[in-house]
């Protein structure tokens, strides 16, 4: 239809619009900073620029379980400014993710900035223990502990493979372990998620979970099915 053909043209005069922004705003605030630019009309490629090297993120590369997150609330997706979390090697990151919309409200992407404030932090720590009365100790031990592990990958697989580990672990080891409720809760879990919006994740997560795809489909169908017959709103995005 041509309506969605000039939509299509409009979400890549956007994106073309933005790609200089992302190497601006990197130059701007120095080396601990990383500025993403994502289209999630291709989710397992969806990194169309990138400056800095804040998560080891490149062109081409697949979104992070947060943009998932994202993607999983479909049009009712709203930006996530300055919230703290951590890469797997370690690092503690300070992040905004900013969706891109066209002109009918519809979310397609996502401007995403990365600031590592791990040297911040031990610098703030250093400069609290010269200043701060009394011995030594401080009241912060470790202000980062408790702070969420977040996967950043060019590989789809390993994003994916990464929330199935979070999302299943929950006192059972091994999908034997859970019973029917638990089982349908992790896969509205992964649901939610945005996981299922990538292609092939279902035959993925049969495959970790050591199930056939057909009993995949199935408790996926049933996790969906129990959400709609609770009573109250439960948005849902996109779709495989």
């Amino acid at each position: 239809m041509q309506g969605d053909e000039a939509l299509e043209r409009e979400r890549d005069a956007i994106v073309a619009a933005l790609t200089p922004v992302v190497e601006g705003v990197a130059a701007t605030f120095g080396p601990l900073c990383e500025a993403v630019l994502h289209d999630y009309r291709r989710p397992e490629a969806s990194v169309v620029a990138v400056a800095g090297s804040v998560t080891g993120r490149e062109v081409g590369g697949a979104m992070s379980e947060i943009g998932m997150r994202v993607l999983a609330r479909g049009d009712e997706a709203a930006d996530e400014l300055n919230y703290v979390t951590r890469t797997g090697d370690g690092r503690l990151v300070k992040s905004s993710t900013m969706v891109l919309r066209d002109s009918t409200g519809a979310v397609f992407g996502a401007l995403c900035l990365n600031l590592d404030i791990g040297p911040l932090s031990q610098a703030q720590s250093l400069l609290s223990g010269l200043t701060a009365p009394g011995g030594p100790g401080g009241r912060d031990a470790d202000s980062s502990v408790g702070v969420p592990v977040t996967t950043f990958g060019n590989d789809i697989d390993s994003v994916v493979d990464a929330i199935v580990d979070a999302h299943q672990l929950h006192g059972h080891p091994s999908w034997a372990g859970l019973d029917r409720a638990a089982r349908l809760e992790l896969f509205r879990s992964l649901d939610e998620h945005g996981v299922f919006a990538v292609r092939r994740s279902v035959e993925q997560i049969a495959g970790r979970l050591g199930i056939s795809r057909a009993s995949a489909y199935h408790y996926l169908s049933q996790a969906r099915a129990t959400d709609r017959a609770e009573p109250g709103p439960s948005p849902k995005g996109a779709r495989p």
